[in-house]
């Protein structure tokens, strides 16, 4: 059951669309705001409050890659892995970031903090390589920088 602010927010950005079925990715966007995630439980309460069937919602939130289907660390690393990223060394700092971490992309760390997610353009590519962690974009990015990085997010 969508909690009570979750469905002020829900509603309030609905009213922003021509119907609520347009309104789908920002309702699962503010349930996973709140959860940290889109759980089936998530996706049925969305679908319900927009008169959707829940495996309509579903195969939405499936292909919207920043819809968390599954539990993730308190920060989410996205590493960029388009072409200007890769031609700048993103196959060092993805092994760097995995060897820091103990984990690879997909998982996340033992202790929950750092969930590691490969994105395909995050619209930097003059300062290539490039990573966000959670609203926070890092550019012109170094296994150096990495660790400096990495040491604000305790």
């Amino acid at each position: 059951m969508l909690s009570e602010q979750e469905r002020r927010e829900i509603e309030a950005h609905a009213r922003h669309y021509p119907n609520n079925r347009a309104a789908c990715i920002e309702a699962l966007k503010i349930v996973q705001q709140h959860r940290g995630w889109v759980s089936n439980e998530g996706i049925a309460d969305v679908a319900e409050a927009l008169q959707m069937k829940p495996a309509e919602l579903e195969s939405i939130a499936t292909f919207y890659n920043m819809i968390f289907r599954k539990p993730v660390g308190k920060h989410v690393i996205l590493l960029c892995d388009s072409v200007s990223c890769w031609i700048m060394g993103y196959e060092r700092l993805r092994q760097h970031l995995g060897d820091r971490l103990g984990i690879r992309p997909g998982q996340t760390t033992a202790d929950g903090r750092f969930t590691l997610i490969p994105i395909v353009c995050l619209g930097a590519c003059d300062h290539a390589p490039v990573m966000m962690i959670d609203e926070d974009t890092h550019l012109d990015l170094t296994p150096e920088k990495i660790d400096r990085v990495l040491e604000r997010y305790t």
